[in-house]
């Protein structure tokens, strides 16, 4: 079996590395071959989270690179497509690719048709509004990171949807180990993210701000920059892939602030598997798939506004005894169910069902 793997971004972009990336050498050893093909690179990344100027050059290179991959598309047996081939066009390429009856799956962790259905400009939620659900509907299979997604692909009418949740490597993430403390320490409050999701810290930035200015506490914003988000005082080391799970190990509390907004219901919480996988228990706002991963008083708190928020810091902040407790339980469901190593059968089992069977693909090469 044959793979073409169309991921939005080289190996610095989190999505592609968490839905494509790490599975890669896992299906490699189940036979699978998969040869991948980014649209953005790591280059365009880089500025993007340096905040420079994002240069035209790497986009026109991005969709000329797409067609050149697509251009030999008939050598595989599968297509497996991060959102949609072309962002911002229309969903030409999917709709060939259907009626050249070359079956792709389509894979979604973030409410990616929002870009275009809620744009603010109206001409182009007239031309494009629709253009993710086209995409759904032509795939032989969607594979959405969360309900919310799931659900937009079945009204938009997509054949098959599966429902595969962003996971952690546990071979990356193993057993969290119990370290002394000193209880001088301060306690950590931390965030993991990147200098263009900072501003989802936003809407708490009142309950961190009051974190950042407590002597007996620290709010660490790994990843977060020197973006603006209305907080000073905080902690904000670089993140790098190599000090992951060293940063995250360094926190004893693991925060996903939201607004319910429309974009924000289809994140996957992937930073809240990140901090379970470290055993930290996690305050989280209670919006999307937040609402499945933490469960209240089980393995975290969930608070909804500023009041609860601070609540939800103090009680964690005071109880070491609780902190642990809730963390082990945080690991545990992380490893029965947010685990590479819990999804990678169910995801073996999509793409190998959805390949045609041999016959047909003798017959299209």
């Amino acid at each position: 079996m044959r793979i073409l793997a169309l991921t939005r971004y080289d190996t610095l972009g989190a999505s592609s590395r968490v839905r494509f990336y790490q599975y890669l050498p896992y299906l490699a050893e189940s036979g699978i071959e998969i040869e991948t093909s980014f649209f953005l690179s790591n280059a365009y990344l880089a500025a993007l989270y340096g905040r420079h100027r994002r240069r035209l050059r790497h986009i026109i290179a991005a969709y000329f690179q797409r067609l050149s991959a697509l251009c030999k598309a008939r050598r595989f047996d599968l297509l497996w497509i991060e959102k949609e081939l072309f962002p911002w066009l229309p969903a030409l390429a999917e709709t060939l690719l259907q009626r050249l009856g070359i079956p792709y799956v389509a894979d979604y962790d973030d409410a990616v048709f929002h870009n275009y259905d809620r744009h603010r400009n109206p001409l182009f939620r007239a031309l494009l509004g629709p253009k993710i659900d086209e995409v759904m509907r032509h795939a032989a299979v969607v594979v959405a990171g969360n309900p919310y997604l799931g659900e937009r692909a079945r009204q938009a009418g997509a054949r098959r949807v599966e429902i595969v949740p962003s996971v952690i490597d546990l071979n990356r993430y193993p057993e969290p180990k119990l370290r002394p403390r000193d209880p001088a320490e301060p306690v950590r409050i931390g965030w993991i993210g990147t200098p263009s999701t900072a501003p989802f810290l936003r809407p708490v930035r009142i309950p961190l701000q009051r974190v950042a200015d407590a002597p007996a506490l620290r709010l660490v914003l790994i990843g977060a920059g020197d973006t603006d988000v209305g907080i000073s005082g905080a902690e904000r080391p670089a993140w790098s892939e190599q000090r992951e799970h060293e940063l995250l190990d360094t926190l004893d509390v693991g925060i996903m602030p939201l607004a319910d907004l429309p974009w924000e219901r289809g994140k996957c919480g992937y930073k809240l598997v990140q901090y379970m996988a470290c055993g930290k228990p996690v305050i989280a706002s209670p919006v999307g798939v937040n609402t499945e991963i933490v469960e209240h008083g089980v393995n975290g708190f969930l608070a909804s506004n500023d009041g609860e928020w601070t609540e939800a810091i103090t009680t964690l902040a005071n109880d070491a005894v609780l902190r642990q407790r809730l963390g082990q339980a945080a690991r545990e469901k992380v490893v029965r169910a947010y685990s590479l190593q819990s999804q990678l059968p169910r995801l073996q089992e999509i793409l190998a069902s959805t390949c045609p069977p041999p016959s047909r693909r003798r017959s299209r090469s």
